[in-house]
């Protein structure tokens, strides 16, 4: 949890957005035009938590700048870092709740974690496939005919092309287990990318 709780400061995810390209506290703290000394110690956080590492250093006048960059491109916040505070499916039981979803979500991006990090360990690659798709609903009768006809559909292919989870007695079937999810949701109206719906 403390590693995850340094990315909690506004500022701090400020610095890593800056720091995508490395840079010194006081460059950023002139970009954003803030005292150095407040950037240095969030950058200092940063890097003791292992979100920024070091990146050369430069002369400035009569001083050398430590330089830092991110340690990623992105970062996802794990679902077991919530604690109890993370959604469990049990308190959602409504298939078509957002409630419903998001713990699914959660379950997926947690197990999808350890998958990776076990085949990291392994030096393997990890097997996954995925879709996605943007669509439109005009009522909610054609929304519920899509979602009955998409669960048809994806029963059917399971059903003909993949191996039993578990045989008749309960025991594991044959092959590595996966998890499928189809989710849908409406895309928020004040994403930049998609527009109002």
């Amino acid at each position: 949890m403390p590693r995850a709780a340094a990315l909690l400061h506004p500022l701090r995810l400020r610095i890593l957005d800056l720091l995508r390209e490395p840079d010194s506290a006081a460059g950023v703290a002139r970009r954003l035009r803030i005292p150095r000394q407040k950037v240095n110690y969030h950058v200092r956080e940063l890097a003791r938590t292992s979100f920024l590492e070091r990146a050369g250093q430069r002369r400035r006048r009569n001083m050398i700048e430590r330089r830092y960059r991110t340690t990623a491109q992105g970062y996802i916040l794990s679902p077991e870092l919530l604690g109890k505070l993370g959604l469990a499916l049990p308190q959602a039981e409504d298939a078509f709740s957002a409630a419903y979803l998001l713990g699914f979500l959660a379950l997926a991006q947690s197990e999808l974690g350890q998958a990776t990090r076990e085949a990291a360990q392994q030096n393997k690659r990890l097997a996954t496939l995925s879709a996605t798709s943007e669509l439109r609903f005009e009522s909610a009768e054609q929304r519920a005919k899509f979602a009955a006809e998409l669960r048809r559909v994806v029963l059917e292919t399971v059903g003909r092309y993949a191996s039993p989870y578990t045989r008749d007695d309960g025991s594991p079937g044959n092959g590595r287990p996966y998890r499928l999810i189809l989710g849908c949701y409406p895309i928020p109206p004040k994403s930049k990318e998609h527009g109002a719906l």
